[in-house]
C-alpha cells in the first residue's frame, strides 16, 4: 500500500508529557488536602482526555459532578501555564518527522487532550510538522470514536486504507481500527506493549525510525 498520510496520537506518541500533566494534577490534588500520585501512576490515568485524569486521580470511586468540575478547572488552569516546561519529543521523533516531511507525506495529529492544549504542545515542541492538528472538543468525539479522524481525512482527499494511525495506547489502536487505517502501536509510550499486542495492532515500533521500514 501506498501510504500518504500519517496520523499521530501526541502525549506518549510524540511527546513525553506525564510530568506536567502530573505535576499539574497534583497541584490541585494538594490543594483540597488530597493524595497524589507518582508518575507512573499518571502514565495509565492518561489517554481519555484530561476530564477522565481528573476522575482517575481523585479519591473516592464515583466523584460527584461538581467536585469533578472544580477539580477539571483548577486542573486546566495550572496545566495551560505549564504544559510545555517539562513535556519533549521522543529520542528519534523530530528525526522521523524531517524525513516523513522530505517524502511529501501529510503528517496529522488527532489527541484526546483539550484541542487548544493540543495545539499549544504541539506549536511549542514540533512546530511545522503538520496539517492538522486536532484535540478533544467534546467528549462525544473523543477517540476510540474515529468521527474527526476521517473527517481529517476527508479534507485530505484521502481514503482510510491510504493513511497509517499511529499511538501508545489500546484507545489508539481501537481508534485505527474503527477508522479502518493502518494501526500501529509504539512502545516507548505509557502503556506497555503487551496492550497494544492484546488490541491487534498491525505493527509495534520500538523505535520511531522503524516506520519507515512500513512505508
Amino acid at each position: 500500500m501506498n501510504y500518504k498520510a500519517i496520523i499521530f496520537d501526541l502525549d506518549g506518541t510524540l511527546v513525553n508529557s506525564i510530568q506536567d500533566l502530573a505535576d499539574a494534577m497534583n497541584t490541585v490534588l494538594k490543594k483540597h488536602h488530597y493524595p497524589i500520585h507518582n508518575y507512573e501512576t499518571y502514565k495509565l490515568f492518561v489517554g481519555s482526555g484530561i476530564r477522565s485524569l481528573v476522575i482517575r486521580a481523585l479519591p473516592f470511586k464515583n466523584p460527584n459532578d461538581a467536585e469533578v468540575d472544580e477539580c477539571l478547572s483548577e486542573m486546566m488552569e495550572v496545566y495551560n501555564n505549564h504544559c510545555t516546561i517539562k513535556t519533549h519529543a521522543y529520542s528519534g521523533i523530530l528525526e522521523l518527522l524531517d524525513i516523513l516531511n522530505s517524502k511529501n507525506l501529510k503528517l496529522n495529529i488527532f489527541s484526546n487532550k483539550d484541542e487548544t492544549l493540543t495545539k499549544k504542545v504541539a506549536d511549542a515542541i514540533l512546530p511545522k510538522y503538520f496539517h492538522h492538528v486536532l484535540g478533544l472538543t467534546s467528549e462525544a468525539l473523543k477517540k476510540p470514536n474515529p468521527d474527526k479522524a476521517l473527517n481529517l481525512i476527508d479534507k485530505l482527499g484521502l481514503k482510510p486504507e491510504e493513511v497509517i494511525f499511529i499511538g501508545d495506547s489500546n484507545i489508539d489502536i481501537q481508534t485505527a481500527k474503527n477508522a479502518n487505517m493502518l494501526a500501529v502501536g509504539v512502545s516507548w509510550g505509557f502503556r506497555d506493549k503487551q496492550e497494544l499486542i492484546n488490541e491487534g495492532a498491525d505493527y509495534i515500533l520500538d523505535k520511531p525510525i522503524e516506520l519507515l521500514d512500513i512505508l
